[in-house]
């Protein structure tokens, strides 16, 4: 009998991520993150023998690939203005235009182990900065720069759950469309 054909790391993260978004970390049952890979229990711990810990690691170190790729308009766009809306236009496309769950969010929520906690905050926090330098280099002081990056963040992350409790993606469209505005006046 042959080998089963091997699955692509990132199709495997890409679905993880799937089942952490919609149950966050303790509702993602071994058999729910296995059917969403479409591995047994074996083969999926046989790639993460540390189980459903190593899972969620995987998945946010894809996401932190991601991030930096969505995000590298900011340092690399000769006006800010336009890396912006372009990081903008990336998110839109991570997100399904406001339709998943950020899955920073759903990571962290009661019975998610403290070193997967800290592993989100620290892309959070890479979040802000890389919003906050392109606000300085739009001319914002360090503190101005600090505090329309944390305010992007949270109108993101509150249009992201608006958005799909009102089922309304325009919620999030709107809120992307308004970040040139408010990190690069």
């Amino acid at each position: 009998m042959g080998r089963a054909a091997s699955v692509d790391d990132e199709v495997i993260y890409a679905r993880l991520a799937e089942v952490f978004r919609v149950a966050g970390y303790a509702g993602a049952s071994l058999s729910a993150l296995s059917e969403a890979v479409g591995l047994r229990r074996a083969s999926l711990y046989h790639r993460f023998p540390s189980g459903k810990p190593a899972m969620a690691a995987a998945v946010l170190d894809s996401v932190e690939v991601q991030f930096a790729q969505i995000l590298q308009p900011l340092a690399s766009a000769p006006e800010v203005a336009s890396g912006v809306a372009e990081m903008a236009s990336r998110m839109a496309r991570f997100y399904t235009d406001g339709r998943l769950a950020c899955v920073l969010d759903t990571m962290t929520l009661a019975g998610a182990p403290e070193e997967l906690k800290a592993q989100a905050a620290r892309l959070a926090r890479g979040w802000i900065q890389a919003m906050a330098d392109a606000a300085v280099r739009a001319g914002a002081t360090e503190t101005e720069a600090s505090g329309r990056a944390r305010a992007a963040l949270v109108r993101i992350e509150g249009a992201l759950v608006v958005s799909r409790v009102l089922d309304d993606p325009s919620v999030f469209e709107q809120v992307l469309a308004d970040l040139p505005g408010l990190l690069a006046p």
